[in-house]
């Protein structure tokens, strides 16, 4: 049961290092986009 439970806390923690990637890009696009808006309306 112990191996089970650390093979499952491995496989989530695969899982969840992409997804940090995936959200600190996103959020580069987001602040990109609103200095360009901010830009455009000066």
């Amino acid at each position: 049961m112990k191996q089970a439970t650390w093979m499952l806390m491995l496989v989530l923690a695969a899982l969840s290092l992409p997804a940090c990637n995936t959200m600190h890009g996103l959020g580069k696009d987001i602040q990109k986009g609103g200095q360009a808006i901010e830009r455009a309306a000066s």
